[in-house]
Formats: C-alpha cells, sequence, structure tokens
C-alpha cells in the first residue's frame, strides 16, 4: 500500500483548487484499487448555493471525487503517468446520505475493466460506515 498527501496527488491528476476533491490517497493494488479521502469543510465554495440553509455536498461531486480516486488508480500504472483521464460515464449511480460539513467523505474505487485507453471501475463513498453514494464509472484515458 503507498499513501499519497495532496502534494503527491497534484503530481498524479491535473485538478487544482477548488476542483481537487481528494486530500489522501491510498493506493491499494497498483492499477486496481484506491481509497481517496476527502474532508468537506464548510469552507467549500459550492456550499454557498447548495444550500445556505442546509449545506449539502452535491452527489454530482461526489461521483466526481470518486472519479478522482478511480483516475488515481489507474494513472498509477507504469506507462501512464503524465496522461489525462476523462469521464466516459456513469451507471448505476445511487445516493444514499447527504454529505455535509464537517464530513470524512472516504471513497473506494476498484478498477473492474480495463481495456487500452478504457476502464470501468466500481466507486462506494462513506461516511463512517455509512454508504453515502455509489456508481458504475467509466473512464477514458488520453
Amino acid at each position: 500500500m503507498k499513501t499519497l498527501c495532496v502534494k503527491e496527488i497534484m503530481q498524479i491528476l491535473p485538478h487544482r483548487h477548488p476542483f481537487l476533491l481528494v486530500d489522501k490517497a491510498e493506493i491499494i493494488e497498483e492499477g486496481k484499487k484506491a481509497v481517496g479521502y476527502k474532508a468537506v469543510t464548510y469552507d467549500e465554495p459550492f456550499f454557498v448555493g447548495h444550500f445556505p440553509q442546509e449545506p449539502v455536498m452535491p452527489g454530482v461531486l461526489i461521483m466526481e471525487a470518486m472519479a478522482q480516486v478511480g483516475a488515481i488508480v489507474l494513472l498509477s500504472q507504469d506507462g501512464m503517468q503524465g496522461k489525462l483521464v476523462f469521464f466516459g460515464g456513469i451507471n448505476k449511480a445511487r445516493f444514499r446520505k447527504k454529505i455535509v460539513p464537517g464530513t470524512i467523505l472516504r471513497m473506494e474505487v476498484e478498477i473492474t475493466k480495463q481495456k487500452g485507453p478504457m476502464g470501468v471501475g466500481y466507486g462506494r463513498a462513506y461516511d463512517g460506515d455509512a454508504l453515502a453514494a455509489e456508481g458504475e464509472l467509466t473512464f477514458m484515458v488520453g
């Protein structure tokens, strides 16, 4: 297992604040599985409008955060450094629990298929032990 801090994640992913949604990652199995973490704070820019009276992390951003973890998995493979990973699709997305400020969002992503520049993975996001969101993510490496 290899643990990556934000500085190391920024060497892998092109994302930057405010769109980098992974604070820490653990590569469990290179090219196959990783766990990422996001400390969701009151300072997140999306909480200004979603929703001022009841701040909730948008589901699409939870999916994006899981996709960033999936990109870390794919780019951890030999020969993939410096490439970009794009969303190819989201299937079977389900949102089960609101993510609010103060949450440490834990995201587990496993690549289930990979052929050439295309990969498919399954992601699950948790608040503690409670499943908050899940879905199948399709990636294109370019």
